[in-house]
């Protein structure tokens, strides 16, 4: 038996913070929307308007943040919006414990939620770089990766159950001490950190809200891969809701079968994270992006074929068993590419971007999807989204790039006489 390797003391705090708060948000997951239908009686285009507005604005009050969390102590910017988070989480079961939660304050909590998501994000890949070694960043954002997994396959289910036994509020409330709780981890990890030095004026300049694009843009892998990305994390989300009213609403599967159907392929995230650094070993990170990034783009018409009964439900495991075993293991190369690509001096910064990209896409190709579905039905819906998926192995890299040299040429820079 292979020991795990250790990546250190710090190294462990942070996976333990992001493992404390990646559980907190598993047991969270659609409370926002059940509290809206369940509460506030909210009807498809409010909960439509919860899942895609309130992530789009979040992203858009992300914008300035990456420039503002590049040339700041990483660690404080974690920990500020750890407790940014569950301080307007927190404002949920108060004002529903006095009657006066609304539709407007489950949207505005949303987006502030995800700008600190982007955020916290941005400052933990910049954090990450300085505690572990280059070649150990793929081994790390693989537990990151498998423990995301993890918390999906066993958060919804035992949220649901708390919530059927203690209220509509009660994950909430689990989440937003989950944010506290991983707070408190990233402020045990006791290694020094430099402030990061800036040239010209104290404020963000105009220029810096761009450089993380521009860096993705000018750099042809990156490029490639972003695009990519937008697609297929835009069509795969987008068909969440639609599958969600085909299962619960056409084809009449009771909630259970529902969650059961989410929650047992997410095995698969611990099997693809786990296989990423052996796989990557022998075959390089480009074979890694070709190969994987075409098998994840080719499960999701599979969806469009599900019927009522046993074989439903197993079709709809087997194909989210599929996307999630190619997805969990391309994710951790990606985001270890990402890092190896980018100076140091601008981590933050494409890190914020690519997050903001992200979550716009899903916004958008979710809204886009609602309406087709509600002009064709989600069956109709869900099969466009598998087709153009099919697409999108054309915008992966064309060509292997070079090794990274990015952290490299910023040292040599650095290292020169002014």
């Amino acid at each position: 038996m292979v020991a795990r390797r250790s990546l250190g003391r710090d190294f462990g705090w942070l996976w333990a913070a992001y493992a404390v708060s990646a559980y907190g948000s598993g047991l969270g997951f659609g409370a926002f929307p059940l509290i809206a239908v369940l509460v506030l009686h909210a009807g498809p285009a409010e909960v439509s308007a919860l899942s895609a507005v309130g992530p789009a604005v979040g992203a858009l009050i992300a914008l300035p943040l990456g420039p503002w969390v590049e040339f700041r102590r990483k660690r404080p910017v974690m920990i500020a919006m750890d407790l940014t988070r569950f301080a307007v989480m927190a404002t949920i079961p108060v004002a529903y414990a006095l009657g006066r939660l609304g539709f407007l304050q489950l949207l505005v909590v949303s987006a502030l939620v995800a700008a600190s998501k982007i955020a916290f994000n941005a400052a933990s890949g910049s954090c990450l770089r300085t505690l572990v070694r280059p070649d150990d960043l793929l081994v790390a954002n693989a537990r990151f990766e498998s423990t995301n997994w993890s918390s999906i396959a066993v958060g919804p289910p035992l949220g649901g159950a708390a919530i059927a036994v203690f209220g509509p509020v009660t994950t909430v409330v689990a989440d937003a001490l989950s944010y506290l709780l991983s707070a408190l981890g990233v402020s045990a990890i006791r290694g020094r950190e430099e402030r990061p030095r800036r040239t010209g004026a104290g404020r963000v300049r105009a220029g810096e809200l761009l450089d993380g694009w521009r860096h993705i843009l000018t750099h042809p892998g990156l490029r490639a891969l972003y695009f990519n990305n937008l697609l297929v994390g835009g069509l795969i989300m987008a068909t969440e809701p639609l599958l969600a009213v085909l299962l619960l609403g056409r084809l009449g599967f009771p909630p259970w079968q529902y969650g059961l159907a989410f929650a047992v392929p997410c095995v698969g995230g611990l099997i693809g994270s786990r296989l990423a650094r052996r796989v990557v070993a022998r075959y390089g990170q480009y074979r890694v992006f070709r190969t994987v990034g075409t098998l994840r783009a080719v499960w999701l018409i599979g969806l469009a074929f599900v019927r009522p009964g046993v074989v439903g439900l197993v079709t709809v495991m087997a194909v989210e068993l599929a996307i999630i075993i190619s997805m969990s293991l391309y994710s951790p190369v990606l985001a270890t590419y990402r890092l190896e690509q980018t100076p140091a001096d601008r981590t933050a910064r494409t890190l914020s971007a690519w997050s903001i990209g992200s979550q716009a896409s899903i916004a958008v190709f979710t809204a886009l999807g609602g309406l087709l579905a509600d002009a064709t039905g989600p069956r109709t819906a869900i099969t466009v989204a598998g087709l153009l998926i099919l697409a999108s192995p054309l915008l992966l890299p064309r060509r292997e790039s070079p090794s990274p040299t990015a952290d490299r040429e910023l040292a040599a820079a650095t290292a020169q006489p002014q």
